[in-house]
């Protein structure tokens, strides 16, 4: 009985077996034939998470199909060349885009062939499909789709078999002819001549599932903006965004300057700069972490209303809001004040809403926003009492005492990061700051501007001329996060400096509290403060000099993109985020 029982399990699981290699079989069989992509590629169907060991053999194969597809392009590409054709072209002479085609001869009837049409187009092949003497392809540039009517006897009999033979989905062909439309209603090129502009070597994602992994979808970020068409849309709607931006500092008579990204004193913000080299002069320089004090020499030196356009660099944590390199546009206006930037501030936001929309009311993950004027005024006080029900400024200069009511809010746990940064306040200003953060700033979805901060977090910034404590400074909020940034700008030489020697106290305060804490209950953070913070004499020098009266305000490029974009996360926005090393 033993010896029967074994028989029949060995045999069960042989069985089993066979089974699975046999659906194996048939799996890679059906993903080998529909391995193809088209312009109705969409990311919306997901896969069901496979199991480790199924994951392992399903990327093994993938690699595997990859690399036996690369081997017959390349085998093509040899045979186009022993047959006297290049299939890596210098040029192709274009006389439409498939956009112009299609509006030029839409009124073309069902069946119609306009042959004194003599049309030339460009593209990548997106869709293939034969049939006998008949095949028809999809052709996609920057502009659009068009398909191409492939006819036998339209084309040399050489041509046909090298249609057939040499062209795969991804390569990129120069195309001639005339202009029909189907019996179906679909215009067409009538092709009478083509060319292999660019032979593909790699097969693009399957019609079926697009690039659906986000994280290659950031990495080959060519091939996403390929397999889904609409991600080429967010980034021409960021040009025009930038475009549109700079219309309108120019509409105001700002002129644009380019100031250093290698500087040698990281200034302008509190944040922790990239450090690097330079071999000649024998000396560490950082990448930039504001425009802002080159900016301010700038108006030292005469020029009333400037700009700059560029990339700030920060060597902190990535998350969907944060990126270690970002654009961000800083202005400063002479003989303005914060009220002016407030103003600039909605301009800007309005005529990159318009360019984009045509419209102020857009929709942001499922939430309608609207950008009509004039939008909401509060101050950090004001919205904070609102929220939590503490007045600070009971406090005075108590700042234990606002540490023990901020202790008492729910949320801020003995033992957490918040209660951590809420122990390193060294000012009843920050103790107000941490906790607008973490109780008001998520809930400011519609366009508020919110004033007056302490003076204790705005070192830069004008003294309130009402409020002993307060700077002429607002930040707006959009959605919950920070767009822009703003001050009465401060202009006396003696507090600017005493400002800055304290920032770098409270600095060293914190980054020894950070230390300590790190070192006993392994709990510190990413923003360890564990860089080093330096005066910058010489902007210090220029101020001393005498800057006029002025206003300055920074907006985040990429945040406003989201907005306009109805973009989750910053890596969408921008083309080639940082990433982790992948494993």
């Amino acid at each position: 009985m033993e010896a029967l029982r074994a028989w029949r399990a060995s045999n069960l699981l042989g069985f089993a077996a066979s089974r699975v290699v046999t659906a194996a079989s048939a799996a890679r069989s059906l993903r080998l034939r529909l391995r193809c992509c088209s312009a109705a590629a969409t990311t919306n169907q997901k896969q069901l998470p496979l199991p480790q060991d199924r994951r392992r053999r399903s990327a093994s194969t993938s690699t595997s199909d990859r690399d036996s597809i690369r081997a017959i392009r390349l085998k093509k590409v040899e045979e186009l060349r022993g047959k006297g054709y290049e299939p890596y072209a210098y040029k192709w002479d274009r006389t439409h885009t498939t956009k112009e085609l299609q509006e030029e001869y839409t009124h073309l009837e069902n069946g119609e062939i306009c042959e004194e049409a003599a049309v030339s187009i460009a593209g990548r092949i997106v869709a293939r499909r034969a049939f006998g003497k008949l095949v028809f392809m999809t052709v996609r540039d920057d502009t659009g789709t068009i398909q191409l009517y492939c006819e036998k006897d339209n084309l040399t009999e050489d041509q046909f078999e090298q249609l057939k033979a040499f062209i795969d989905i991804g390569d990129i062909i120069g195309a001639s002819g005339s202009i029909k439309k189907t019996e179906k209603g679909e215009l067409s090129l009538y092709m009478k001549n083509f060319e292999i502009l660019t032979k593909s070597l790699l097969p693009l994602p399957d019609k079926y599932h697009g690039l659906t992994d986000v994280d290659k979808r950031y990495r080959q970020r060519y091939v996403d903006m390929i397999a889904n068409p609409e991600v080429a849309e967010i980034f021409r709607t960021r040009a025009k965004v930038v475009s549109e931006i700079r219309k309108t500092m120019e509409s105001f008579g700002f002129i644009e300057v380019e100031t250093p990204v290698l500087q040698g004193a990281a200034g302008g913000a509190e944040a922790r700069p990239f450090i690097t080299y330079h071999n000649s002069l024998q000396r560490d320089l950082y990448l930039r972490i504001a425009t802002e004090l080159h900016l301010k020499r700038m108006l030292v030196g005469g020029l009333e209303r400037v700009y700059e356009i560029g990339r700030i660099f920060r060597n902190e944590g990535i998350s969907t809001r944060h990126n270690p390199e970002f654009t961000t546009i800083e202005m400063y206006e002479a003989y303005s004040d914060y009220e002016s930037m407030m103003n600039m501030a909605e301009e800007i936001v309005v005529r990159c809403a318009m360019a984009t929309h045509g419209k102020l009311k857009v929709a942001y993950l499922g939430t309608e926003i609207s950008l009509e004027r004039p939008w909401r005024r509060e101050t950090m006080h004001s919205l904070v009492k609102e929220a939590t029900g503490i007045d600070f400024n009971i406090f005075g200069h108590d700042v234990e005492s606002a540490k023990i009511a901020a202790r008492g809010l729910p949320g801020i746990k003995m033992g957490s990061s918040k209660s951590t940064s809420l122990q390193s306040c060294s000012s009843v200003g920050h103790v107000l700051n941490e906790v607008f953060e973490t109780f008001v700033e998520s809930t400011l979805v519609q366009p508020t501007f919110v004033l007056d901060y302490p003076v204790e977090i705005s070192p830069l910034a004008k003294p309130h001329r009402s409020y002993a404590g307060l700077t002429e400074r607002f930040e707006l909020f959009i959605c919950g996060r920070e767009i822009g940034n703003a001050f009465s700008e401060l202009t006396d030489p003696i507090d600017q400096r005493s400002r800055f020697e304290n920032q770098i106290k409270q600095h060293n305060a914190k980054r020894a509290a950070r230390a300590k804490v790190k070192s006993t209950e392994d709990q510190g953070d990413e923003d360890d403060c564990s860089y080093e913070v330096c005066l910058d004499e010489d902007f210090l020098t220029s101020l001393e000099y005498g800057m006029p009266p002025a206003s300055g305000m920074g907006l985040g490029i990429d945040r406003l993109v989201m907005l306009l974009t109805n973009s989750a996360s910053i890596r969408d926005v921008i083309a080639f985020p940082v990433l982790k090393i992948q494993q």
